[in-house]
């Protein structure tokens, strides 16, 4: 239902309600008076027809009397029936018998004025009274009884003396039979049906409007009576009530509906207007048509679409921005692997996001230590006399605002007095920061155990960094929809750092040997072209060692394949703890291993094999799972680029010749490959300084003059005036290549997954294990 409808049914329920409770209050008083005064009229015509009943009665025992006490009975009831006195008068004996009846008396039997049972039978034909005659010894003599005929006319009478119609029943008991009445023919049978329903002498109505009771037969009033009077009421008063009623009604109803339009008019217009704001409309205005409360409503709603219209505008255009940031972190995180890059466009976008006027993202480093990877804004925000910037922010976990949000993985925002300062962080007044964590809430990918020492495996790991924002614009506080919105990048910054870390696992899983730790057959084929194409830019020398456990195959035959395992396993790490980090060690397949000796000649390749095949031969490996040591020797070949060939599969093929050849010299020993003889030699004129360098190679000054040696060594002539011993000598063939800034610079781009691994020194290159200091021939 409409609220007009709900308002036209409430005013016609207001104004209807007490028409007819009005209307029923009328009739009902009109009829409780009418009612009662027809009760009355009832009650003063029962009274007078006893009244009268019982005068006749009183007349006829004093004529029975009279007629009892003279001594000719017979003359004394004819002269007092001729006086009216009495209808008839009847004497009998002792024994029953009539001895005296008056002519013309009324057939027996007669009402007794006492009613005595035997009376009230049958038709009532005459009212008498009774008087018994005894001798003075009391002996019954007979009775005399004077008789007064009950016909029309005494029923007539009885309605004239009381004003009411009479009905004279045949008998007290039943309102079947109907000696004599009064009432007119169309109410008689109505009247007599309401009088058989009644109990006594109480009243009831009729449906031609008349009130009936009846009267007797009692002692005293032999007679059974009805008697009925009309209703007083006004002739059509329901029809005349339902009348107005209707009318009221339908004043009601029209003066509703007038009232109910005015009303809801301008709740229709505000309707209307709220149903176009729905849909977008924010231009929907209300008419004001009056100054009440809905007019006052009308003019609210209309300053609520004017400042919505505004707030949408404002958040259309944060929000274009903010789509804009996203499709620009969107693009970021698809289109590249470089953290910083990453980093900073989240950095850039919360910024622009929740109106901050710096920020910073720490990521935590080994010791538990928060470091900027990238700010913004934060210049000239460090106390005087401190020495921090943003390139060092560095606060340690647990420490400052930064360093309890990444201790307890909880955010937190607020505002700093100026008095307040933070340790190791930049001067603010407001502040939200936001931790980010592994998606899932595990270990970083690829980082072993969480920062923190001596925590146990299924602690929880502390949080992979913090997103913190300072100064908010407008000098407000960063609130919680602020807060939201640094979960969100925070979120991206975890799923970035995440996605960075997997992507370097997984290229180093792809090129690892999982058994051993060391490079895998795939980055063999690409770390020697690599290698090799250094050399020649370079004019250095690469060695290539291929390594080949002797008899391997009998270690799995007696001691099985989880102890050859166990023997390749120890064998690698004893192989990395050979070589510098410069150096390149792969497990070619089996028991089969091949190393990288970046600008070593083949006497420093020669020591190395030496080393190797001491270090292996001279401490046999343990197996826990049998009860002695296992011995086993390595054979070795060795080739140099570019005297055993100009590629790097020839340079490795050589190797393998020459593993060959000291496999069939009895194993346990290295051969170096024999040199090509179609290798063109020549001089080529070096210029050389005054005093060669330690690492005797070439250096600008004096020409110097690079020979062959037989055997395909190669040998530096020295300029003139250098003395002999300062000549470098074969153990000297493998300088490190730390001083060489181009050297360094190509080692990074080409150094596989850890060659950008902090703290790694360029990477380990024999294989994913932690960075130790070089160690020399």
């Amino acid at each position: 239902m409409t609220l007009r409808g709900r308002l036209t049914a409430a005013f016609l329920v207001v104004v209807l309600g007490p028409v007819l409770l009005g209307a029923y209050f009328v009739a009902s008083i009109v009829t409780a008076v009418d009612r009662g005064r027809s009760a009355e009229r009832l009650a003063v015509a029962v009274s007078t027809v006893r009244t009268s009943v019982d005068a006749l009665c009183q007349q006829l025992r004093a004529t029975a009397d009279a007629v009892a006490l003279t001594t000719d009975p017979a003359a004394a009831a004819g002269q007092l029936v001729s006086r009216g006195l009495a209808a008839a008068v009847l004497i009998t004996d002792g024994t029953g018998e009539v001895t005296y009846a008056s002519p013309g008396a009324p057939s027996t039997p007669w009402r007794d004025c006492s009613g005595l049972a035997e009376a009230s039978s049958g038709p009532v034909r005459a009212v008498a009274a009774r008087v018994d005659l005894h001798d003075r010894a009391g002996t019954p003599l007979g009775t005399v009884s004077a008789a007064q005929l009950v016909d029309p006319a005494f029923v007539a009478r009885l309605a004239a003396v009381t004003g009411v119609a009479v009905t004279l029943l045949d008998d007290g008991a039943s309102v079947a039979r109907v000696t004599h009445t009064t009432e007119s023919r169309e109410v008689r049978d109505a009247v007599l049906a309401a009088a058989g329903t009644v109990d006594g002498e109480r009243v009831t109505e009729t449906t031609e409007g008349r009130y009936v009771r009846r009267v007797g037969p009692s002692i005293g009033q032999p007679l059974p009576l009805v008697l009925s009077v009309p209703s007083e009421r006004p002739p059509g008063l329901h029809a005349t009530l339902a009348s107005v009623v209707v009318l009221a009604g339908l004043l009601a109803v029209l003066t509703a509906w007038r009232l109910a339009r005015v009303t809801t008019r301008p709740l229709v217009e505000l309707a209307g207007a709220v149903d176009r704001v729905a849909h977008g409309d924010l231009t929907a205005r209300v008419p004001v048509r009056s100054r009440d409360e809905v007019g006052r409503l009308a003019g609210a709603f209309n300053r609520m679409t004017r400042e919505t219209g505004s707030y949408v505008a404002a958040l259309t255009s944060s929000r274009d921005q903010l789509r804009g940031h996203l499709a620009v972190l969107g693009d970021t995180l698809a289109s590249t692997h470089d953290l910083q890059r990453i980093l900073r466009v989240i950095l850039h976008s919360a910024i622009a996001a929740t109106g901050a006027r710096a920020g910073a993202v720490l990521l935590v480093e080994t010791g538990g230590v928060l470091v900027a990877q990238c700010t913004e804004g934060l210049d000239g925000r460090w106390p005087a006399g401190d020495d921090g910037s943003p390139q060092t922010l560095r606060v340690p976990v647990g420490v400052g605002v930064v360093g309890a949000v990444a201790a307890t993985g909880e955010p937190q925002r607020g505002r700093l007095e100026p008095t307040e300062v933070l340790v190791g962080e930049p001067r603010c007044r407001t502040y939200v920061a936001v931790p980010f964590a592994t998606p899932g809430g595990g270990t970083p990918s690829g980082l072993g155990p969480p920062v923190g020492v001596g925590e146990e495996v299924g602690t929880p790991a502390v949080a992979l960094g913090v997103l913190a924002l300072y100064d908010r614009l407008g000098a407000d506080d960063f609130d919680d929809d602020d807060l939201v919105t640094l979960r969100t990048f925070a979120g991206h910054a975890a799923v970035a750092v995440d996605n960075v870390r997997v992507h370097e696992e997984a290229q180093r899983l792809s090129l690892t040997d999982p058994l051993t730790g060391l490079w895998n057959y795939r980055y063999l084929g690409e770390s020697i072209r690599r290698e090799v194409e250094r050399a020649s830019r370079f004019g250095r020398m690469l060695s290539v060692l291929a390594l080949d456990l002797d008899r391997f195959k009998d270690v799995n035959d007696t001691y099985g394949h989880a102890a050859g395992d166990t023997v390749l396993a120890e064998f690698a790490r004893r192989v990395r703890g050979e070589i510098r980090e410069v150096d390149l060690a792969f497990r070619q397949g089996g028991e089969e291993f091949v190393l990288l000796l970046p600008e070593t000649d083949a006497r420093g390749a020669a020591i190395v094999a030496e080393r190797l095949g001491a270090a292996v031969r001279d401490t046999p490996i343990a197996v826990e799972a049998y009860a002695g040591p296992i011995v086993v020797t390595v054979s070795v070949g060795i080739a140099v680029y570019p005297d055993h060939g100009s590629t790097g599969r020839e340079v490795l093929d050589a190797a393998d010749n020459a593993l060959y050849v000291a496999k069939a010299a009895g194993r346990d020993t290295y051969r170096v490959a024999e040199d090509r003889p179609d290798v063109p030699m020549r001089e080529i004129p070096v210029p050389a300084g005054a005093v060669s360098p330690p690492d005797g190679l070439p250096r600008a000054g004096r020409p110097a003059q690079v020979t062959r040696e037989p055997g395909g060594h190669a040998r530096s002539e020295p300029a003139a005036g250098v003395p002999e011993s300062s000549r470098p000598g074969p153990a000297h063939a493998r300088p490190e290549p730390a001083d060489d800034a181009a050297d360094i610079a190509t080692n990074a781009a080409w150094g596989g997954p850890d060659a950008t691994r902090p703290g790694s020194g360029g990477g380990a290159s024999s294989g994913p294990h932690p960075p130790r200091q070089s160690r020399g021939r």
